[in-house]
């Protein structure tokens, strides 16, 4: 049926949105053109066949990822298109300059957190908001971490609006995710269709791990010539065990859980057949709750008993450090445009969404007033979990919104529904290609004296039409994103 039939035949435009493909009358777009005419060459068929195989390729990699629910973890093989989305040069040396500005101004904001409170004390960001955060640790308060870095890695969510901007969604500081698909979404493209890079010139992505390598070995502890650095997971259940494996693999370090570490003395060491081995640098992906039984959670049997003294004591570098999460908290979202002018004397180079925090009075009444158009978040979930978005619910889902923030105020921000730009997706089900929405995040090294932007991105994917929210765990997937070369 679907033989000889183009792949973009039945697309369907909707000049509500900013289409990145095509144009509002419908014309591809310049730095598309070569990639349309060389996918047009291709049927339905032909992709359905192509699909098929990349999804094989994922499959027999264990490309995966858990999705939690609420009587059952499911693995699921991460979702990926085959029509990639483009960034030109000068449209990514603005977003490459945005994220590692915010990404600087956050690691002198905690570094201002847990020592002067400068900020606090002049009146720019609250102090009742920092002690209520729920990821500020006091244990780190008077502490200089290795290389005077806090946020070693760094992800940037950002949509492209209707306007034609890029606006920062959130920032994720604690344990961001997904690079290892950024890189295997371009294996998975290439194998599949190997022959679409010949016509553009494209940054690499598989200098990631290297540069993730290099980043960590600077913030060493003093004292140490080569350090031993080493990826610490939570298991083979977590969500995102595969990229901790991946990166694990790609920078030629151990991978390791908390029962494959100990402290003596002060310093950490893993056990090997050859007897122990001292660890200087850990890459941790888990979260500061589970670190050290000994300081944080009694329970906790993912982490390693006097972990937190022996990183106190300057023994060994814990990336990212632990209380970063309390500059993530999408309360102190809506203070970065302050942030980055009080700690840098810069404007900010991209956008904020305009935000309400609950917890100001004005802000709480404006939401409760005009939820139909808002889209309420928690402020320290992810993953897309916990969201409302207002015009998606009925009357009596507002009012039980509404009962959820006026229980606990301080948890919840709320932004306008914002037009996400929509990129052309292979759609399955109805084996045509439409538009779907998407976000970008984008992932930025921090080390001593040294940093590095990855030139390429996890372009997520809302799958379900309409759908705003791309997080694979609520059903999106992926594209392969290409940063051109100047």
């Amino acid at each position: 049926m679907y033989k000889n039939v183009p792949i973009f035949s039945s697309y369907s435009f909707d000049n509500k949105f900013l289409d990145e493909v095509f144009d509002s009358q419908g014309n591809v777009r310049d730095i598309y053109k070569t990639l349309f005419d060389l996918y047009e060459c291709h049927s339905i068929s032909d992709f359905e066949t192509l699909n098929e195989y990349a999804k094989t390729s994922f499959f027999n990699q264990g490309i995966t990822f858990q999705v939690y629910g609420n009587n059952e973890t499911k693995e699921k093989i991460f979702p990926f298109d085959l029509f990639p989305r483009i960034i030109d040069h000068k449209e990514w040396q603005h977003i490459e300059n945005g994220v590692l500005q915010r990404s600087k101004a956050l690691n002198l904001f905690l570094e201002d957190l847990y020592h002067d409170q400068n900020i606090i004390k002049e009146g720019i960001v609250p102090q009742a908001l920092i002690e209520s955060s729920a990821n500020y640790l006091e244990q780190m308060k008077g502490f200089d971490p290795p290389g005077g870095i806090y946020n070693h890695i760094s992800g940037t969510d950002l949509i492209k609006h209707s306007d034609g901007n890029y606006y920062v969604l959130e920032d994720n500081i604690r344990c961001p995710s997904g690079v290892s698909y950024v890189i295997c979404n371009r294996t998975a493209l290439k194998r599949a269709l190997f022959g679409v890079f010949d016509k553009y010139k494209i940054h690499t992505v598989n200098d990631y791990s290297q540069n993730l390598l290099d980043i960590l070995e600077t913030v060493k502890p003093q004292g140490v010539d080569k350090p031993n650095c080493v990826v610490l997971t939570p298991g083979v259940f977590n969500s995102a065990y595969y990229e901790h494996s991946y990166l694990a693999k790609g920078m030629g370090v151990e991978l390791v859980e908390g029962r494959d570490l100990f402290v003596e003395k002060g310093f950490v060491y893993m056990k090997t057949i050859n007897g122990p081995k001292k660890v200087d640098v850990i890459y941790r992906r888990i979260d500061d709750a589970f670190l050290d039984p000994e300081v944080f959670n009694p329970d906790s049997v993912l982490g390693v008993p006097g972990l937190f003294s022996a990183y106190k004591t300057g023994n060994v570098c814990l990336a990212n450090a632990p209380g970063t999460g309390v500059a993530d908290d999408k309360a102190i979202y809506t203070y970065m445009p302050e942030i980055i002018k009080y700690y840098l004397g810069e404007s900010p180079i991209l956008k904020n969404v305009h935000t309400y925090h609950c917890n100001r009075k004005d802000d709480l009444e404006y939401v409760l007033n005009n939820i139909a158009s808002l889209v309420v978040k928690p402020v320290d979930e992810a993953g897309g979990y916990g969201i409302f978005i207002g015009n998606k619910l009925s009357k009596k889902e507002i009012e039980d919104v509404k009962k959820i923030i006026l229980k606990t105020p301080r948890k919840y921000i709320a932004q306008p529904i914002m037009s996400l730009s929509v990129h052309s997706t292979y759609i399955e089900d109805e084996k045509s290609f439409e538009p779907r929405h998407v976000d970008l995040r984008t992932f930025t090294l921090l080390g001593k004296d040294k940093s590095y932007v990855l030139k390429s991105g996890l372009t997520r994917v809302a799958l379900k039409k309409g759908n705003l929210v791309v997080n694979s765990s609520q059903g999106g997937g992926s594209k392969d994103t290409w940063v051109l070369k100047k």
